[in-house]
């Protein structure tokens, strides 16, 4: 994938917001962005996403909308990539895929770590 595909986000600069919907994952090609669980992109950052992280991949299957803001922190360019694009590379190198499952499942750990840290049993 090459660097000039991406696009440039501006600090500051909303890359998805919170309640959208999706029909595409993006991927941190330089910069940073932060996660927010704030449609406005206003809130306190929940995540950094640098260079290499995915993001946004539940978009690829499911019609939700999206469950975070993720804005741009300075510079960043940013690869978009739709189901097609996402499904070609896959059929290339099936490692992707495990890859993007491999991190959300990461995530999934980390969220039920937290609701056991906020609710816990008894």
């Amino acid at each position: 994938m090459s660097a000039e595909l991406g696009h440039i986000y501006e600090d500051g600069e909303v890359i998805v917001r919170m309640g959208e919907v999706g029909n595409c994952m993006h991927i941190m090609q330089s910069g940073e962005a932060d996660v927010l669980l704030d449609a406005e992109g206003k809130g306190a950052p929940v995540a950094l996403l640098t260079v290499g992280d995915a993001f946004g991949e539940m978009a690829l299957f499911t019609k939700e909308p999206r469950t975070a803001t993720v804005r741009a922190r300075g510079r960043a360019r940013v690869l978009t990539v739709d189901k097609r694009q996402f499904l070609r590379r896959v059929h290339e190198d099936p490692s992707l895929a495990f890859s993007i499952l491999l991190k959300m499942s990461q995530r999934i750990q980390e969220l039920d770590r937290e609701l056991a840290r906020l609710r816990p049993l008894g």
